[in-house]
């Protein structure tokens, strides 16, 4: 491409860029950021990156209409006017949040880029990288055997290939993404860490109103790479309801207990050291005290963390007990191996009977594993039903559907003393006053510096008022039980749509002012609540009448637990997957993952997936006769 046409191609990011951040009141400079964002959306897939031109240029288009003049011609105030004036147009103001955010994104990653240097290398790691046995595809052979291929190796695909390879089985661990090191983490910039480790960049979405922003790992540990660490055992209710209205027998407390057991000595389970929390998560738990709510210290899978708050972009100290730190190397030590960087693009079956996989490698070049014991699919919530469509194996018609995701919000409190939330625990302290009774759970919540300022308020000046604050801002983040109204649709990728259900969506903005009352009782002067019509509030008066005058439509509600697009279940109409992890209609083809959980798990669900997948496949191992492990 010519220079010209660079240019051409590039200027209306220049112009959102000018708007958002106006170098005039003392912004970046405009060119640069843009650049910097362009670079960003040629790493993000086709959709975004035309819908975030597309949106610039939209913005261009009407201020040439309005105004007769580009964008970066305008005066700050002008521009922040026309702004104003568009997202104030129904579902153009979400639109408008979205390319806001994408700079802000990218401003704050740069920006912090020399802070996240050096609190990764501040101190050596806690622990060597995870002995692998891992092979690119693109070095594997054209075809290949083993007794059971596991398509997939986060936590479910991870357990389970740990349990049949410990008992006797050889197994071969498939992963689309490629294999990263502690060393790349403490070296890399963040905004590439964030590229690298999630799908589609981060950009994955499921659309509705309101969309869900719905960030998905991607790479040989699956989401434990980028999840926060924070580690629940599924509640007794939960697995009572899967037990009594699902009819999975294993759910039963008492009968789930040891693989929950299992799971949690595995990822050496323990809660946050309080000299590592940081101010952030502190304040949560001095402000529900006040209160008189149940709080403290979260557990963890995070033996010898320091503190950085960078889970969400890998971890820089081997700290967080992902499972490329303990699972998938002990499965490895048995003998399974792992081929990364090839996308499973079919479950190969023969007669009634999946044996084996079809993969592409990366140059689209397609090779073969055999499988002479069957097939583990633990692709995760999004990515199963697709696969199992692309196989010609998704004919149930709850393929896809039944999606809950444990939608999300985030409030955030202004202290007179600077908190900086960044320092610290990235997810560090519960309020679990409301979790049993109204099915909402507070966790005091930061991000990775410079990544905490996509969701502040306004627009230019007031907007760059607030970020030269964000280091006086204490955050939370509160999860909601909610409703499998979602559904994953595609065979070639995946597209997803999920419906906020009236009763879930009053317990969000019942959630905001449950963290409200928390920062004001800590001692917050103002909450910044995410509520359009009231996006600041000063006092406990001006929250209740905020949460009165709030539209759930126009929030930012994110979810990071997808599950249930391929549940288990008793009942063969209603469950695509029987109780003992088997997809109805084919043999020796089981899941692992997220998906087959019947309904959301109410909490951080890593440990309710593993010791799933451990219950699962030690029941494939006595099936297929091989020695099992000791319970």
């Amino acid at each position: 491409m010519g220079g010209g046409q660079a240019q051409l191609s590039s200027w209306p990011l220049s112009g959102l860029c000018a708007t958002v951040l106006p170098e005039e009141e003392g912004g970046p400079d405009h060119e640069r950021l843009s650049r910097a964002l362009g670079e960003f959306l040629r790493r993000q897939p086709p959709p975004v990156s035309l819908a975030t031109r597309a949106g610039a240029l939209g913005l261009e288009t009407v201020s040439l209409v309005c105004a007769g003049r580009r964008l970066t011609r305008r005066r700050a105030e002008d521009r922040a006017a026309l702004w104003n004036g568009l997202r104030r147009v129904g579902p153009v103001g979400l639109g408008l949040d979205g390319l806001k955010a994408l700079v802000l994104l990218v401003h704050g990653a740069g920006d912090a880029a020399p802070l996240v240097s050096a609190s990764a290398n501040a101190s050596p790691p806690a622990r060597p990288d995870g002995e692998m046995d891992v092979t690119p595809s693109h070095e594997w052979s054209g075809s290949s055997r083993a007794d059971v291929v596991v398509v997939g190796s986060g936590a479910g695909g991870a357990m389970a290939a740990r349990t049949l390879a410990e008992a006797g089985l050889s197994v071969v661990v498939m992963e689309e993404g490629r294999r990263h090191r502690v060393a790349e983490f403490r070296a890399g910039h963040p905004l590439e860490r964030f590229a690298e480790l999630y799908r589609d960049g981060g950009a994955t979405a499921a659309l509705g109103r309101p969309p869900v922003m719905l960030p998905v790992g991607r790479g040989v540990g699956g989401t434990t790479l980028v999840n926060s660490g924070t580690c629940y055992r599924t509640p007794d209710t939960v697995l009572r309801r899967w037990r009594d209205a699902a009819g999975l027998s294993w759910a039963d407390p008492d009968d789930f207990a040891w693989a929950l057991d299992e799971v949690w000595r595995t990822l050496q389970v323990g809660p946050v050291p309080v000299e590592v929390m940081g101010r952030n998560g502190t304040l949560a738990m001095a402000g529900a005290e006040a209160l008189g709510w149940r709080t403290g210290p979260l557990q963890r899978n995070a033996p010898g963390c320091g503190g950085c708050c960078q889970c969400a972009i890998g971890c820089p100290r081997n700290a967080k007990f992902g499972v490329h730190l303990n699972a998938l190397p002990q499965a490895c030590a048995a003998g399974a191996r792992i081929v990364s960087e090839a996308r499973v693009e079919r479950v190969l079956v023969e007669n009634g009977r999946a044996i084996g996989v079809e993969a592409r490698r990366r140059d689209g070049s397609a090779f073969v594993i055999g499988a002479d014991a069957g097939v583990v699919v633990s692709a995760g919530t999004t990515e199963t039903p697709p696969l199992l469509r692309r196989s010609a194996l998704g004919r149930h018609r709850w393929i896809g559907r039944n999606m809950a995701v444990h939608p999300a919000m985030g409030v955030s409190g202004r202290f007179s003393e600077p908190v900086v939330a960044w320092r610290g625990v990235l997810q560090s302290a519960a309020v679990e006053e409301f979790h049993e009774s109204e099915g909402i759970l507070v966790e005091a919540t930061a991000t990775p510096p410079g990544m905490g300022t996509m969701e502040l308020p306004g627009i230019g000046r007031e907007l760059l008022e607030e970020l030269a604050g964000a280091d006086h801002l204490a955050s939370l983040g509160a999860m909601v039980g909610d409703r499998g109204r979602g559904h994953v649709h595609g065979r070639r990728r995946a597209f997803l749509r999920y419906s906020l259900h009236p009763v879930d969506a009053r317990r969000l903005v019942r959630a905001v002012e449950i963290m409200g009352r928390v920062l004001f009782a800590a001692g917050a002067t103002e909450v910044l609540t995410g509520i359009d019509a009231a996006p600041r509030v000063r006092d406990t008066a001006e929250l209740a009448d905020a949460v009165r005058r709030a539209d759930v439509r126009r929030m930012h509600v994110a979810a990071f637990h997808p599950c249930g697009t391929a549940a288990a279940g008793a009942d063969p109409e209603r469950f695509p997957v029987g109780v003992d992890g088997a997809l109805r209609g084919v043999e020796h083809l089981w899941v692992m993952d997220g998906s087959v959980l019947p309904g959301c798990a109410e909490v951080n669900p890593q440990v309710t997936i593993m010791g799933i997948a451990l219950a699962l496949s030690r029941g494939v191992a006595a099936r297929l006769g091989a020695t099992t492990v000791a319970a």
